[in-house]
């Protein structure tokens, strides 16, 4: 008896903001993922698959040393360096796409742990992930969340055309609005000391390509 009630503890942990978090420990034979409903809190939340391409807005928080070492939902062991997350409801193991909404700034995290159990707050990302976004000097921010592959497993959920890189911001604008005549959305994203341009929209390789022959553009194409 003393095994069985061993096997399953549950412990209700605050996140950054002493909001509670479940735990499961481990045992010899834990399944990583599950999907089974569970309750914080009075409220029973369910956990259930969603789409590539899925999106969620709200407000995103992040925990770090309080943690470092516990014990996430899925079992794993909670690495504040590594970069994951906590959701309500995503199924274990998702890969999800985190934008800042404040600043344009994007990470990529796999869900491995259950929260924020917090009104108002969508995600709660691991330390490295949350610094790479600038929660870490924030506390919290606006985000919107875009599910991008299952299973620790990245999908492409679309393509984009690389049409620049410039070092001066105004440059890139200029040419984004240049090549907005065409149709498609274009978007600038920072990468280092440069701004890169790029005509998104693409649902396949081949259109992207194809594209960029039909209007002689020297660029080049990649995932979303």
């Amino acid at each position: 008896m003393k095994i069985i009630l061993l096997a399953i503890i549950l412990f209700f942990l605050g996140c950054s903001t002493k909001e509670y978090k479940t735990y499961v420990i481990p045992s010899s034979n834990i399944k990583t993922t599950t999907q089974k409903p569970y309750v914080v809190n009075g409220k029973i939340y369910y956990p259930h698959n969603v789409p590539i391409g899925w999106t969620q807005r709200g407000i995103a928080s992040w925990y770090g040393p309080n943690f470092h070492g516990n014990y996430t939902s899925n079992g794993e062991i909670y690495n504040m360096y590594a970069f994951t997350a906590a959701h309500k409801t995503l199924p274990m193991n998702t890969i999800v796409k985190v934008t800042n909404l404040n600043n344009g700034k994007s990470v990529i995290v796999r869900i491995n742990d259950r929260g924020p159990f917090v009104k108002g707050r969508i995600i709660d990302l691991s330390y490295a992930a949350g610094k790479k976004i600038g929660l870490d000097v924030t506390g919290t921010a606006p985000v919107k969340i875009e599910v991008i592959g299952f299973k620790g497993k990245r999908y492409v959920s679309g393509y984009k055309l690389q049409v620049g890189a410039f070092l001066n911001k105004n440059s890139a604008l200029k040419t984004a609005n240049k090549y907005k005549k065409f149709g498609y959305n274009t978007k600038v994203l920072k990468a280092k000391n440069f701004y890169k341009v790029y005509i998104t929209g693409f649902k396949t390789y081949n259109q992207a390509k194809e594209f960029a022959l039909k209007h002689n553009i020297a660029g080049f194409v990649v995932g979303e």
